[in-house]
């Protein structure tokens, strides 16, 4: 049977802002009781906690650097105190940082990979943990469009991106059938911070479908992949035609 997400709860790692919040009020709007996960953005968690509660929904934020496997150990002991059961995980906390190939330093390195490869498997691996026992769920993993297509100036984040993809494979493979496990890649949806508008509004006027995407957009992705009883290990790219050009 399809997923009911009414009643389940979900964690949504970085779900204070930008695409994390549209996922978790998405989450929310659908009956879910949304836990989202911070590390610097605690004031955007409290407002977006601040907007699910008035809307008659559930939520709770909790703080998480997921560079350190301690602070996800704590993370989850907070979790197991407080809920009973974990039904679905949105592993959508990273970092994006730009820097050519050789001048990244292995500080550099550790800190992008821990953050958008590391910190996400082994809170997959706690998930699941809980999840199995539980009668299963959903884990999606939000990758990028740069899994597939790479960004040198990018380098850092193309490889952790396609390490998610890999790892969302491997997952649905390690934990199916108790735990389905997907990913959403999205293209030009959100402006990086250091791009100006001009250079957006090029990249999206090139787009076989010229416009920019909106993170309710890889939401309503999010929502299909925890509901779809019959898709496991599968990566959906939103990039509105992007990767089929040269």
């Amino acid at each position: 049977m399809k997923m009911d997400v009414a009643h389940k709860v979900a964690v949504v790692t970085g779900g204070a802002r930008r695409g994390g919040k549209a996922i978790a009020l998405a989450l929310a709007r659908s009956g879910a009781r949304v836990i989202i996960t911070f590390n610097t953005s605690a004031a955007e968690a409290a407002i977006t906690v601040g907007e699910i509660e008035r809307a008659g929904g559930q939520a709770a934020a909790l703080p998480c650097d997921q560079r350190d496997p301690g602070a996800i150990d704590r993370l989850f002991d907070r979790l197991r105190q407080d809920f009973d059961q974990l039904d679905i995980l949105i592993n959508n906390a990273a970092i994006m940082e730009r820097k050519p190939a050789l001048e990244i330093t292995p500080d550099d390195w550790s800190r992008v990979m821990d953050t958008n490869l590391r910190g996400p498997f082994f809170i997959a691996q706690r998930a699941a943990q809980w999840m199995i026992p539980g009668g299963g769920g959903a884990i999606v993993n939000i990758a990028d469009l740069s899994a597939l297509q790479p960004w040198p100036s990018y380098l850092t984040h193309t490889i952790s991106k396609s390490g998610v993809v890999a790892m969302t494979q491997a997952l649905a493979l390690a934990l199916a059938p108790s735990i389905r496990v997907n990913a959403i890649a999205p293209g030009a949806v959100l402006k990086p911070d250091e791009w100006d508008d001009e250079r957006w509004g090029r990249t999206i006027a090139a787009l076989p479908l010229p416009r920019k995407g909106t993170a309710e957009d890889v939401a309503e992705a999010v929502l299909y992949c925890v509901r779809s009883d019959f898709m496991t290990g599968q990566t959906i790219v939103l990039d509105g035609g992007r990767s089929l050009k040269a």
